[in-house]
């Protein structure tokens, strides 16, 4: 294969790297700040970045219309608070693992939200999907049910504001993701004095703590950056696939960083959700591919 041809996949292997260093540093963080704090820090630099490119690439923002604009960010903001409040409540592989599961998400949406029906052979991948969920939340600690619903909130959430994006073809993308990035900084912000804190109301950073927050922001901005690159120069579908890599990274980084061993059923569990996960890519439902493309993961919870 040419140089030129692999160059796609290299930048989302690092924009996967990338996000699973975030993914790290948030769950460093859990015990340091309030995980409010942490989603408030991705979500304000990838405000400020959105907003520079959309303004030096003299897109038109866009705020209070259309109103299915709302429905893309109002869902990509709730997909970001559960997927970083999951992070601080459970183990980061699990989490990744979990909210990666939205291509799955996709194609059963699309037909209540976009009146196309799902080919046959797409639900034994769902329910395979599924069976590596319950492998996964095998013996769950008191407590991590929620974080573990939040990570399914995430994925789910995710899988509507990427429909959505299929109704907002008219608008410049990068006032789509400006747009996105503020409302989901306000949501960061509400969120901090509606639900419960792990920490103090008021930000008391550390050294360290200050560091790791800038970290979260700053690795996300730069895997956002490859992600962009992979998708503009390399096929849609197989690009995304190799974004399930991130899953990858984590693991071997909690392996490194904690020691942390997995047990059979968990690795299991984790490659049932890959494995259809990753067929659906390849195979290209009718929105997922498309989607990706235009959004450039930029919705993720976590990425």
């Amino acid at each position: 294969m040419p140089q030129s041809a692999l160059r796609p996949y290299l930048w989302m292997l690092l924009g996967a790297a990338s996000f699973a260093v975030m993914s790290i540093l948030t769950v460093a963080l859990r015990d340091l700040v309030a995980w409010q704090w942490i989603a408030i820090a991705r979500t304000g630099l990838a405000m400020i970045f959105a907003l520079l490119l959309a303004l030096a690439g003299g897109a038109k923002l866009v705020f209070l219309r259309p109103a299915k604009l709302w429905m893309r960010s109002l869902a990509g903001s709730v997909s970001l608070l559960c997927g970083f409040y999951a992070l601080t409540h459970y183990t980061a592989s699990e989490v990744v693992t979990l909210t990666n599961m939205f291509p799955l998400w996709v194609t059963v949406l699309s037909l209540p939200l976009l009146g196309q029906y799902p080919p046959r052979d797409v639900w034994p991948a769902v329910i395979v999907g599924i069976l590596g969920v319950a492998l996964i939340q095998q013996q769950p600690l008191a407590g991590t049910y929620v974080a573990i619903a939040a990570a399914l909130l995430s994925s789910f959430t995710s899988a509507i504001a990427l429909i959505g994006l299929h109704r907002l073809r008219e608008i410049d993308p990068r006032a789509v993701v400006a747009h996105f990035s503020a409302v989901a900084l306000a949501g960061c912000v509400v969120a901090l004095f509606v639900f419960p804190r792990s920490g103090p109301l008021l930000l008391k950073l550390t050294p360290a703590s200050a560091v790791m927050l800038l970290g979260v922001g700053l690795f996300a901005t730069i895997g956002q950056l490859f992600l962009t690159k992979a998708f503009a120069a390399g096929p849609p579908a197989r690009v995304s696939v190799v974004c399930l890599s991130q899953i990858g990274f984590t693991m071997l980084l909690e392996m490194v960083i904690w020691r942390r061993s997995f047990n059979a059923a968990t690795l299991l569990g984790i490659g049932l959700v890959i494995a259809p996960t990753a067929w659906t890519l390849l195979r290209g439902s009718p929105v997922v591919a498309e989607e990706l493309v235009e959004e450039h993961l930029t919705i993720d919870g976590l990425g």
